[in-house]
């Protein structure tokens, strides 16, 4: 059963944590070279927009597979290693981040767009994009914990 929970947690950090890279170095940029403010703010804010429910599920997927994974690591009577500790510790504060990038800053970023102020509508995405970083460059951390870690375990 570990082998289909670690599936599950390796395909929601896949959705995560590469849909974040391809938004960041893929689509923004191409959005930008190719779309004028009026039409790539309400662009970006609908595929964010789903995106954002995609990782919504993910999250869901990563936390319940990995609850999963160290209860039934416990229930062997193991202990948990710090890699695992590290790994639940950087997810506590990606999850905050992206709380407030999903409740806050996107509805923000759709009500200025609702209301045709376009300088809000870019400060909001400017604000999505910085913490989109930040979550990146955490995901990226547990990557390295995930896959470094084992070999101090």
């Amino acid at each position: 059963m570990r082998e289909v929970w670690l599936l599950a947690h390796l395909v929601a950090v896949v959705v995560w944590i590469g849909g974040m890279f391809f938004a960041h170095f893929c689509m923004r940029p191409a959005a930008v070279a190719r779309l004028e403010p009026p039409q790539r703010l309400p662009f970006m804010s609908a595929a964010l927009g789903r995106f954002f429910t995609a990782v919504a599920w993910s999250l869901v997927l990563l936390w319940g597979s990995g609850i999963a994974m160290f209860a039934q690591f416990s229930m062997a009577g193991g202990k948990p290693p710090l890699s695992w500790n590290l790994m639940a510790a950087i997810a506590v504060v990606m999850t905050a981040v992206f709380a407030v990038i999903w409740l806050r800053r996107h509805p923000a970023m759709q009500s200025a767009l609702a209301a045709g102020e376009l300088k809000a509508a870019a400060a909001a995405l400017d604000g999505i994009r910085r913490l989109v970083t930040l979550n990146l460059a955490l995901g990226f951390a547990t990557i390295a914990v995930a896959t470094v870690g084992r070999l101090a375990n």
